[in-house]
């Protein structure tokens, strides 16, 4: 009987652990799936590379004492979260910075022209990518040329090696090519199969904030900041 008894409770404890909570008016509260991708937020925030982070922070403190120039490649999403970047580093860093993903008509005018695989590599070239310049990669799987994923950002990394420039990077997945050539690569930890590209693409704005805010790097406070 104690047996049996057990089981029950055991079944009971389960049921109400997975049930959705009803709130006032029979609404559902919160689901298992929000339960468990915050938490999977807040185990990636705990795992991420701190001092990859202050080491891409190093690299951009150089970047900008040498009047070098930042540029920001991503694509899909990581484009959104590169023009983003570009705003904050110019208007709260002081870096001269630019991607290529924010002049449609160029990159659709070259992809038409040269191809998808070159066209970072060519608006690099064009923009004079130097010695004095770094470029800062925010992507899923950050390249890979065996599965034809992002073979533009892995002939953009090439040629930022052959002119001397430094790389940084915020990447999912393994890292790609971007961390085997990287100067400063953060990996955004895969807790999930199911959730790598959200998530890496979440914290790609949340390390590019943090670095961005850093008092090494902030020249100037933003407006909420300043509003008391």
């Amino acid at each position: 009987m104690c047996g049996r008894l057990a089981i029950i409770f055991g079944l009971v404890r389960r049921w109400t652990r997975h049930r959705p909570i009803r709130g006032r008016g029979g609404s559902t509260g919160v689901s298992d799936y929000t339960s468990t991708y915050l938490d999977e937020v807040a185990r990636i925030a705990s795992r991420l590379d701190r001092v990859q982070i202050d080491k891409a922070i190093e690299i951009l403190c150089a970047t900008r004492a040498r009047r070098g120039r930042l540029f920001f490649l991503g694509v899909g999403g990581s484009a959104g979260n590169a023009s983003h970047a570009v705003n904050d580093f110019r208007k709260i860093a002081g870096i001269e910075s630019y991607t290529p993903t924010d002049n449609v008509a160029e990159l659709t005018a070259r992809i038409n022209d040269d191809g998808w695989e070159s066209c970072f590599a060519n608006w690099l070239c064009d923009s004079n990518l130097c010695g004095n310049d770094t470029l800062f990669v925010l992507s899923v799987g950050g390249g890979n040329l065996q599965k034809n994923i992002s073979p533009n950002i892995v002939a953009a990394l090439k040629l930022a090696k052959q002119v001397g420039a430094q790389v940084v990077g915020v990447i999912g997945r393994d890292g790609g090519f971007t961390a085997q050539v990287a100067d400063a690569c953060v990996i955004v930890p895969t807790v999930s199969p199911e959730t790598v590209t959200p998530h890496t693409e979440a914290f790609q704005a949340i390390v590019w904030h943090l670095i961005v805010s850093h008092p090494r790097l902030r020249q100037r406070e933003m407006k909420w900041e300043r509003a008391v």
